[in-house]
Protein backbone atom coordinates (compact mmCIF):
# COMPACT_ATOMS: atom_id res chain seq x y z
CA UNK A 1 0.00 0.00 0.00
CA UNK A 2 1.36 3.45 -0.87
CA UNK A 3 1.92 6.36 1.50
CA UNK A 4 -1.06 8.16 -0.04
CA UNK A 5 -3.31 5.12 0.47
CA UNK A 6 -2.18 4.82 4.10
CA UNK A 7 -2.80 8.51 4.66
CA UNK A 8 -6.24 8.36 3.03
CA UNK A 9 -7.22 5.57 5.47
CA UNK A 10 -5.98 7.50 8.49
CA UNK A 11 -8.36 9.07 11.00
CA UNK A 12 -9.22 12.68 10.25
CA UNK A 13 -9.87 13.35 13.92
CA UNK A 14 -7.86 12.10 16.89
CA UNK A 15 -8.39 12.27 20.64
CA UNK A 16 -5.45 13.99 22.32
CA UNK A 17 -4.06 15.18 25.62
CA UNK A 18 -1.81 18.16 26.30
CA UNK A 19 0.69 18.10 29.15
CA UNK A 20 2.58 21.27 29.94
CA UNK A 21 5.75 20.48 31.87
CA UNK A 22 6.51 23.51 34.02
CA UNK A 23 7.04 24.68 37.57
CA UNK A 24 5.96 28.24 36.79
CA UNK A 25 3.14 28.23 34.21
CA UNK A 26 -0.50 28.48 35.09
CA UNK A 27 -3.51 27.80 32.90
CA UNK A 28 -3.94 31.58 32.53
CA UNK A 29 -0.44 32.23 31.15
CA UNK A 30 0.14 28.94 29.32
CA UNK A 31 0.54 30.13 25.73
CA UNK A 32 1.85 26.83 24.33
CA UNK A 33 -1.09 24.88 25.76
CA UNK A 34 -3.51 27.43 24.34
CA UNK A 35 -1.87 27.17 20.91
CA UNK A 36 -1.91 23.36 20.94
CA UNK A 37 -5.57 23.22 21.94
CA UNK A 38 -6.53 25.92 19.45
CA UNK A 39 -4.73 24.44 16.44
CA UNK A 40 -5.77 20.85 17.17
CA UNK A 41 -9.36 22.02 17.65
CA UNK A 42 -9.34 23.99 14.39
CA UNK A 43 -8.27 20.79 12.65
CA UNK A 44 -11.15 18.75 14.05
CA UNK A 45 -9.32 16.92 16.83
CA UNK A 46 -10.82 16.33 20.28
CA UNK A 47 -9.18 17.30 23.57
CA UNK A 48 -9.44 14.53 26.19
CA UNK A 49 -7.13 15.92 28.88
CA UNK A 50 -5.08 18.99 29.69
CA UNK A 51 -2.75 19.39 32.64
CA UNK A 52 0.19 21.39 33.87
CA UNK A 53 2.65 18.93 35.38
CA UNK A 54 5.58 19.74 37.67
CA UNK A 55 8.96 19.62 35.99
CA UNK A 56 9.87 16.43 37.85
CA UNK A 57 10.45 13.05 36.21
CA UNK A 58 8.17 11.24 38.68
CA UNK A 59 5.33 13.72 38.10
CA UNK A 60 5.63 13.35 34.32
CA UNK A 61 5.73 9.53 34.55
CA UNK A 62 2.77 9.45 36.95
CA UNK A 63 0.66 11.59 34.64
CA UNK A 64 1.52 9.43 31.64
CA UNK A 65 0.69 6.27 33.59
CA UNK A 66 -2.68 7.84 34.42
CA UNK A 67 -3.38 8.72 30.76
CA UNK A 68 -2.06 5.68 28.89
CA UNK A 69 -4.86 3.28 29.95
CA UNK A 70 -7.58 5.61 28.62
CA UNK A 71 -9.01 3.81 25.61
CA UNK A 72 -10.28 6.88 23.80
CA UNK A 73 -6.93 8.69 24.00
CA UNK A 74 -4.72 8.39 20.90
CA UNK A 75 -2.10 11.14 21.21
CA UNK A 76 -0.25 12.77 24.10
CA UNK A 77 1.63 16.00 23.42
CA UNK A 78 4.01 17.37 26.03
CA UNK A 79 5.54 20.83 25.96
CA UNK A 80 8.53 21.74 28.08
CA UNK A 81 11.50 20.01 29.63
CA UNK A 82 13.28 18.98 26.43
CA UNK A 83 16.32 21.22 26.71
CA UNK A 84 19.74 20.55 28.23
CA UNK A 85 19.45 22.27 31.60
CA UNK A 86 19.49 20.20 34.77
CA UNK A 87 15.79 21.02 35.19
CA UNK A 88 14.85 19.47 31.83
CA UNK A 89 13.64 15.94 32.64
CA UNK A 90 10.83 15.21 30.19
CA UNK A 91 12.96 13.12 27.83
CA UNK A 92 14.35 11.06 30.72
CA UNK A 93 10.83 10.48 32.07
CA UNK A 94 9.20 9.59 28.75
CA UNK A 95 11.91 7.65 26.87
CA UNK A 96 11.80 4.50 29.04
CA UNK A 97 8.04 4.32 28.53
CA UNK A 98 8.26 4.29 24.73
CA UNK A 99 7.88 0.90 23.07
CA UNK A 100 8.92 2.35 19.73
CA UNK A 101 10.75 5.57 19.02
CA UNK A 102 10.34 7.82 16.00
CA UNK A 103 13.87 9.22 15.60
CA UNK A 104 12.83 10.96 12.40
CA UNK A 105 10.54 13.28 14.35
CA UNK A 106 13.38 14.76 16.40
CA UNK A 107 15.70 14.82 13.40
CA UNK A 108 13.16 16.64 11.25
CA UNK A 109 12.23 19.04 14.04
CA UNK A 110 15.89 19.95 14.62
CA UNK A 111 16.42 20.40 10.87
CA UNK A 112 13.44 22.75 10.59
CA UNK A 113 14.58 24.59 13.72
CA UNK A 114 18.08 24.89 12.26
CA UNK A 115 16.60 26.62 9.22
CA UNK A 116 15.09 29.24 11.54
CA UNK A 117 17.62 29.51 14.39
CA UNK A 118 20.86 28.01 13.20
CA UNK A 119 23.09 25.88 15.38
CA UNK A 120 21.16 26.48 18.61
CA UNK A 121 18.71 23.90 17.24
CA UNK A 122 21.00 21.13 18.48
CA UNK A 123 20.00 21.91 22.07
CA UNK A 124 16.47 20.61 21.71
CA UNK A 125 15.90 17.00 22.57
CA UNK A 126 12.37 16.84 21.15
CA UNK A 127 11.28 13.23 20.72
CA UNK A 128 8.32 11.14 19.62
CA UNK A 129 7.33 7.53 19.92
CA UNK A 130 4.61 5.05 20.74
CA UNK A 131 3.56 3.63 24.10
CA UNK A 132 0.53 1.40 24.48
CA UNK A 133 -0.62 2.23 20.90
CA UNK A 134 -0.60 5.92 21.81
CA UNK A 135 1.55 8.46 19.99
CA UNK A 136 3.60 10.55 22.40
CA UNK A 137 5.29 13.72 21.18
CA UNK A 138 7.57 15.75 23.45
CA UNK A 139 8.09 19.35 22.35
CA UNK A 140 10.06 22.25 23.79
CA UNK A 141 8.24 24.82 25.90
CA UNK A 142 8.86 27.62 23.41
CA UNK A 143 5.77 28.98 21.66
CA UNK A 144 7.69 29.34 18.38
CA UNK A 145 8.94 25.75 18.61
CA UNK A 146 5.45 24.39 19.26
CA UNK A 147 4.04 26.41 16.35
CA UNK A 148 6.76 25.12 14.02
CA UNK A 149 6.23 21.49 15.04
CA UNK A 150 2.44 21.78 14.71
CA UNK A 151 2.44 23.40 11.29
CA UNK A 152 5.28 21.52 9.63
CA UNK A 153 5.13 18.04 11.17
CA UNK A 154 2.36 17.17 13.60
CA UNK A 155 -0.87 18.42 12.01
CA UNK A 156 0.04 17.11 8.53
CA UNK A 157 0.86 13.62 9.87
CA UNK A 158 -1.00 13.05 13.14
CA UNK A 159 -3.79 10.93 11.65
CA UNK A 160 -1.25 8.81 9.78
CA UNK A 161 0.86 8.43 12.94
CA UNK A 162 -2.20 7.25 14.88
CA UNK A 163 -3.17 4.82 12.13
CA UNK A 164 0.26 3.22 12.16
CA UNK A 165 0.52 3.16 15.97
CA UNK A 166 -2.80 1.31 16.29
CA UNK A 167 -2.33 -1.30 13.56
Amino acid sequence: MSYQQHKSQSPRSVAYAVLIISDTRTEQDDETGKLLKERFGENGHRLVAYAIVKNEASAVRDKLLELLPQDELQVIITSGGTGVSHKDVTVEAVSPMLEKTLPGFGELFRFLTYQELGTASMMTRAIAGVAGSKVIICLPGSLAAVKLALEKIILPEIGHMVREATR
